[in-house]
């Protein structure tokens, strides 16, 4: 096996690695994001409008100081 060849494989090795990384992120995420729907479901059925998992952006009046 040559040297080239050697670097190849190690490359597409790295790279299966790379892929493998990406996917246990990304199924991470699906169960964080699961998890998080199902507490917000906890209690909440039976229910007339579905919950929201994210979070709205701070209106104009969140950021005014208190007076």
């Amino acid at each position: 096996m040559s040297i080239s060849d050697r670097t190849a494989l190690e490359e597409q090795f790295e790279e299966k690695r790379r892929q493998e990384r990406k996917e246990e992120y990304r199924e991470e995420q699906r169960r964080k994001a699961d998890k998080s729907l199902e507490k917000g479901l906890e209690g909440t059925f039976p229910a007339s409008d579905p919950i929201n998992v994210t979070q709205p952006a701070p209106s104009v009046h969140d950021k005014k100081p208190a007076r």
